[in-house]
């Protein structure tokens, strides 16, 4: 390599450690020598490296100290905060083309319901209900807490569900996404470790990132997480948080079983582990399967949940449920962040949910996906995509792809088609997912992701 690359790949990691905080403002840099041999390059190398940064502004020289981080560090950059990745797999990478590319590019690799499964005729109504409403609520800030009216019927839906939430235990948000923001805030200090499940969401893989915390992964299996590597994990890394989804999996659409979910909390209490429950896709069950909270009582669980999925995803509202010792806290860390609940939000998606047609729109929706789910795994495996498993509800399949077909190369191919893929190792911390698509089966109806999708795999394997 050249003495300009050397110089220009120095300088990138020097920045790198900057952006991720992992070199904080008014840190020493190493000494010359020391950097020299550390980063294996010639010491005229790192003169000119930190020259460069020098004359940018990114570091400062000290007479007779040394080189330190310019007193002004830059903004947070996730995306050289993290593992260097090909950004075409990386996690923010897919939430972007799923969210910025035109309406009509397929999305089958995209997280969400399509408008039209929707209930538009629930949420018009109640648009037009909220439009007489009194000027405070079109108006005026909603408490910290968040609308009682709503809490109060998320405290009902959870007692059902058997989990024991009094109303002032639910803390509302802006989104379930903004929920994990306000549990990692309150719970984490940068350089905790936390534990996640492989694959995961892969969002909680972007986030914590944000968070600049160690991530340790556990393989999932139909039944939950791998028990014996929980156990090892647990043992050997000192995780602070687990978080996960329990209901329906993202991306696996497994469901943890009973004996999982009891071996998982005597575990937790052992090495003192504290457990995000993700519920988000609670709707989908027809018969919910066993959920975490239920069986802690909200000890050293917390759940938290939206209705993105099957109300509005432009309706952002979500709902942290915990225990009575921690939601003080919650509430000082949201008025520092956030201020207050958005009342017009709450008011529009409490009169969905007490809506009348709501329940026969829940009963559709889980038969719809369900027709689905079998179409499209049928299509899938007759161009040989096979589902790891098939889920008992939700809109994922999770699937493998014949035998050497990377899927961050399918995808790069597929976006040429205007067809948006969730490869597999944007959900696998371990990376060991590269043979591995998620597909979301309500996004799956127009016939050209398949031909799309078998031309690229015969191209591939001819």
């Amino acid at each position: 390599m050249s003495e300009a690359s050397l110089v220009a790949q120095l300088v990138g990691e020097i920045r790198g450690r900057i952006a991720s905080r992992g070199l904080g403002a008014g840190m020493r840099l190493p000494s010359i020598r020391v950097q020299a041999g550390q980063a294996g390059v010639s010491k005229s190398t790192v003169v000119e490296a930190y020259d460069r940064l020098v004359a940018e502004g990114v570091i400062e020289s000290r007479r007779g100290s040394g080189f330190y981080v310019a007193g002004r560090t830059p903004p947070l950059n996730l995306a050289e905060a993290g593992p260097d990745l090909d950004r075409d797999v990386d996690p923010l990478w897919v939430s972007r083309q799923t969210l910025e590319t035109p309406a009509d590019v397929l999305k089958p690799g995209c997280g969400w319901l399509p408008p039209s499964w929707l209930p538009e005729d629930s949420l018009r109504r109640a648009l037009r209900g909220l439009a007489r409403a009194e000027a405070a609520v079109l108006g005026d800030y909603g408490s910290p807490l968040g609308l009682p009216a709503l809490r109060e019927y998320l405290a009902r839906r959870l007692v059902g569900q058997g989990v024991p939430a009094a109303p002032g235990q639910i803390l509302l948000t802006d989104s379930g996404t903004q929920a994990v923001d306000l549990l990692c805030r309150f719970l984490l200090e940068p350089g905790d470790t936390v534990l996640v499940d492989d694959p995961c969401y892969f969002n909680f893989r972007a986030l914590l990132r944000a968070h600049r915390v160690r991530v340790v992964s556990v393989p999932y299996t139909p039944q939950g997480p791998d028990l014996a590597a929980f156990a090892q994990v647990l043992a050997a890394e000192k995780p602070r948080l687990y978080i996960t989804n329990c209901a329906v999996h993202n991306p696996t659409g497994a469901a943890l079983a009973p004996a999982s979910a009891h071996r998982v909390l005597k575990l937790a209490e052992q090495h003192d582990l504290i457990i995000i429950e993700d519920d988000i896709f609670a709707d989908f069950e027809a018969e919910p399967s066993p959920r975490l909270a239920a069986f802690d009582g909200l000890e050293r669980v917390v759940q938290i949940g939206s209705f993105s999925k099957t109300i509005s995803a432009s309706l952002r509202l979500g709902y942290i449920a915990v225990k009575p010792g921690w939601i003080d806290g919650l509430i000082d860390l949201k008025i520092a962040t956030n201020f207050a609940s958005g009342r017009l939000s709450a008011e529009l998606l409490l009169a969905v949910l007490r809506d009348g047609g709501r329940r026969k729109h829940v009963e559709a929706l889980r038969a719809r996906l369900a027709a689905a789910m079998g179409q499209v795994a049928g299509r899938l495996q007759a161009i040989g995509v096979r589902p790891w498993m098939m889920p008992k509800a939700g809109m994922f399949l999770w699937c493998e792809l014949p035998a050497g077909v990377d899927a961050a190369q399918l995808a790069r191919q597929a976006l040429a088609h205007d067809v948006v893929l969730a490869p597999g190792n944007v959900f696998s911390p371990a990376q060991t997912a590269s043979g591995f698509l998620r597909f979301n089966v309500a996004q799956c109806a127009d016939p050209r992701i398949f031909q799309t999708l078998d031309r690229i795999l015969r191209n591939a394997q001819a």
